[in-house]
């Protein structure tokens, strides 16, 4: 059985090009709409605790990505299929099949490099971004260089020509996934067992199309990336962002990356692990509040 948020409505929503996604929607129907959006390796169940913290005064819309969860998982017949171009275009359609034309986008991980792109690409639509623990794409692979890439090893194994990582990933699923949720939590407790074995269960379930999705990455993503630097494109919106002190970690300045992409950004430090969602609630809740009283 699927676990969801408590107290929220589990739907189907059209996304872009007939991808459907799960949605769990819930909240007070008052206040900005925000949409929350997962990381590797979850599902939109990392919301629970932000989410219910929250819905008092919002509609709170957490879907699972596409290639995620319970939402489709299309083949990846060409670049374009998992970009986050077209899943940015997902969470715009899921929005608007619930009457939201504008609303307020978190995301953490993967779901932070959605919306990213989707700052970009709906200017008038995003009226706030939040980021928890990414630096954009084309900064994410500038900054990997080294024996400190090796933290992100997974990063060029799935960036690798399609077949290889698929098998090796899929012939030992629970352990190359649990291995995130083991090495990326500061307070495991904060996961509990039932909620990781979702996520195991949901990710090798998807295994090509969680490959697809980084594969972008290290692709179409970029360039996508790269024509907006180009052309000196930055979010319009308030923007937070709330990282572990990766940048003392790897060697780069972390607040001025994302100055370089937003004028209006609040750059923040989390004592949290990756998992700061789930880790932090309180933390993450009130930083997103924050955001949207600017």
């Amino acid at each position: 059985m699927t676990l969801t948020l408590p107290g929220f409505d589990h739907i189907r929503l059209p996304g872009a090009d007939g991808v459907e996604l799960a949605a769990a929607v819930g909240g007070s129907g008052s206040g900005t709409p925000v949409v929350l959006l997962h990381g590797f390796p979850q599902t939109h169940l990392m919301w629970r605790h932000v989410a219910e913290r929250l819905a008092d005064e919002h509609t709170v819309i957490c879907p699972d990505l596409r290639g995620y969860g319970a939402s489709d998982k299309p083949a990846a017949t060409d670049p374009d299929v998992y970009a986050k171009r077209t899943m940015a275009a997902d969470v715009v359609t899921l929005a608007a099949a619930l009457g939201h034309e504008r609303f307020a986008l978190v995301g953490h991980d993967r779901g932070a490099l959605v919306a990213f792109r989707a700052g970009l690409d709906h200017p008038e639509t995003i009226t706030h971004l939040g980021i928890l623990d990414i630096v954009p794409t084309l900064d994410m692979w500038n900054v990997l260089h080294g024996a400190s890439a090796a933290v992100g090893y997974h990063l060029f194994l799935m960036a690798q020509p399609p077949g290889l990582p698929e098998t090796m990933i899929a012939n030992s699923a629970d352990a190359f996934f649990g291995s995130f949720l083991d090495a990326w939590a500061n307070d495991p407790s904060a996961m509990p067992q039932e909620v990781s074995a979702e996520y195991l269960r949901a990710s090798a379930a998807a295994v090509p199309s969680v490959v697809a999705d980084y594969r972008a990455s290290a692709g179409i993503d970029v360039l996508h990336d790269q024509a907006d630097l180009d052309a000196g494109s930055q979010l319009a919106m308030p923007v937070t962002v709330i990282q572990q002190d990766w940048g003392a970690q790897l060697g780069y300045d972390a607040a001025a990356v994302w100055k370089a992409w937003s004028p209006d950004v609040d750059h923040r430090l989390t004592r949290a692990g990756h998992f700061m969602a789930e880790e932090a609630p309180d933390e993450i809740a009130g930083a997103i509040q924050d955001l949207l009283a600017r």
